[in-house]
């Protein structure tokens, strides 16, 4: 009986006190009072015990009741059978009450006190087969005083949960009730079998019926916190859970112990909210089967992902574990996107507690800048944006105790998006925009220190664009904007939500007057290109001339000279006359 719980270091100190005051408890429940005053009256004589010790006893006592009773360790009381018992000297029987006309009360007699039935008390007791197979059941104590007017007592227990009940009548017989009228009768029944933790309303009421003539007492059947109860009744024996996670193959293996022998075991995996709703991974481990252990298979590990096991018996407990409460990654993907009625929405898989906003993802830290006004936290509601631009940097990030998350459900390429072009001048300036559907458009030029949001420096505009394979949409705005200070930020309007893009560091072309020196100074390269083209082209014309005539020339001497040699030569052939 002393050993619920091992954590309870006073109730180790108070071991004695303890160990007398069960023994007494126990001999308490057993002896008649009278019996009880000699037997404590001889034990304080002979100890010599003094008042003091006497009221240390009864604080001792009470202490350990307080300990007891708020750990839930109570020992539950046992009866071998269930029956009726009452005082010594009275006869008393007990039958099943079906009487319905019981029910109506009658007027009381004048003679009959209102304060026949004097007390009642309920306790729990349990019943065991073999030591194993244990009940529990409700224990009723009554006193009644005898009169002539009362011939026994009704009592009934009602569960509030179910609303049955059952009922019992005691009877006295009639010679008694007339020889010991005015005294007193102890009436004992515990045959009405509870549940654990039935909440239960018991009556008691004299036969016949009178009117306000009754006691009634609602009651609290331990429950399986209860360590008696928990080790002995079998709804009780939810198991131990132990498991394995293969994430490669996404199985859960799980263990079960400690739960009732020869008995069908239960397993499910299940996703916790108010209740443990079933996901559909299901098994059965047969009582009669050496191996306890099954195999389960997941989608997500998600935090209110669980373990539940319970064996095959009604209104078993259950015994839940619940191991991926920080496995918080696949919560943030589950965002929808509907292009007809362009709008966002992300249901929470598990109960969390999160705050939602819309966000710009920033190329430049790697930030996500909050969108004004769409912040919503809805721990277990489904977060939805209507009208939403379908921009890749339109992004959601959520945001608990742990940290934060970002998910960019547009920056794939799979829905339509728009780009802006600016080509710029001194004084003006050509804002482009490419759009896959017909959109409106914003365009402000705003100070470059306000990113996320835009002070004006200029005129808005407002733009209209078709969609069109190869020609832009275009607008000029004209004013001072080549400064490093200055930004260009357009947005689309006929959404309720849209990115804001901004372009800064614009590019300006040279003032007016530099850009007529350039203009001349090209003109005149331009010229001085052409005449040393010319000229060379001239040059080489003139070379190729040359080349031809000094070839010519050389040619033509060659000639001669041939000419020249072979004339001698003809004459020294000659034959002479002589």
């Amino acid at each position: 009986m002393l050993a619920c719980s091992k954590r309870r270091s006073l109730a180790e100190v108070l071991w004695v006190g303890l160990i007398h005051i069960t023994v007494f408890k126990f001999w308490h429940e057993r002896k008649s009072s009278q019996s009880r005053r000699s037997v404590f009256k001889g034990f304080i004589k002979e100890c010599g015990c003094s008042s003091q010790f006497k009221m240390l006893i009864g604080d001792i006592q009470i202490l350990l009741v307080i300990i007891l009773g708020a750990s839930d360790c109570q020992i539950i009381s046992r009866i071998e059978k269930c029956g009726l018992t009452c005082s010594q000297g009275f006869h008393c029987k007990s039958k099943s009450s079906t009487d319905i006309f019981n029910s109506f009360c009658r007027d009381t007699p004048a003679s009959l006190s209102s304060t026949v039935l004097k007390s009642m008390k309920l306790s729990t007791v349990m019943k065991c087969v073999q030591g194993t197979q244990c009940s529990l059941h409700l224990n009723i104590k009554g006193t009644l005083n005898l009169d002539g007017n009362v011939r026994g007592l009704e009592i009934c227990s009602l569960s509030l949960s179910t609303q049955q009940s059952q009922c019992v009548n005691v009877r006295f017989s009639t010679k008694t009730s007339n020889k010991l009228g005015g005294r007193k009768v102890h009436v004992q029944f515990n045959c009405f079998e509870v549940n654990v933790a039935q909440h239960i309303y018991v009556t008691m009421k004299t036969i016949p019926n009178y009117c306000e003539v009754k006691l009634s007492q609602e009651y609290y059947v331990e429950d399986c916190r209860n360590n008696d109860v928990r080790k002995h009744i079998p709804v009780c024996f939810a198991g131990k859970l132990d498991y394995n996670v293969d994430r490669a193959r996404k199985t859960i293996s799980v263990n079960v112990s400690d739960f009732l022998q020869d008995q069908d075991y239960y397993v499910r995996l299940c996703h916790k909210w108010f209740t443990c709703e079933d996901v559909g991974s299901f098994a059965l481990i047969k009582g009669k089967e050496s191996l306890k252990s099954i195999s389960l298979q997941y989608t997500h590990l998600l935090p209110c992902l669980c373990i539940e096991g319970w064996s095959a018996i009604p209104d078993a407990r259950r015994t839940q574990l619940c191991p991926f409460k920080n496995d918080t990654k696949a919560l943030w993907d589950s965002i929808i996107y509907n292009p007809v009625t362009q709008t966002l929405a992300w249901e929470p898989a598990c109960p969390v507690h999160v705050t939602v906003n819309l966000c710009r993802s920033m190329k430049s830290n790697d930030q996500c800048v909050d969108l004004q006004n769409s912040s919503n936290t809805a721990p277990e509601k489904q977060v939805k944006y209507s009208r939403v631009d379908t921009h890749p940097r339109l992004c959601m990030k959520f945001t608990t105790k742990q940290g934060s998350w970002v998910r960019c459900p547009f920056a794939y390429g799979n829905f339509p998006a728009w780009k802006i072009k600016i080509a710029a001048m001194a004084e003006q300036i050509q804002i482009s925009f490419m759009s896959q559907t017909n959109a409106q458009f914003s365009v402000l030029v705003c100070n470059k220190a306000q990113l996320s949001s835009c002070e004006s420096v200029g005129t808005r505009h407002s733009v209209s664009v078709v969609p069109h394979p190869s020609r832009p949409t275009s607008v000029n705005i004209s004013g001072e904007i080549c400064v490093t200070e200055i930004c260009i930020q357009a947005w689309r309007t006929d959404v309720d939500y849209s990115i804001p893009l901004q372009i800064c560091d614009i590019q300006c072309t040279l003032s007016s007057q530099s850009q007529e020196d350039h203009e001349n100074s090209l003109r005149i390269i331009s010229l001085i290109a052409v005449i040393l083209i010319l000229v060379t082209m001239v040059a080489l014309l003139g070379h190729k001339i040359l080349t031809v005539f000094h070839r010519k020339k050389h040619e033509e001497r060659s000639s001669a000279q041939i000419i020249r040699q072979s004339v001698p030569t003809r004459v020294k052939i000659t034959p002479s006359l002589h």
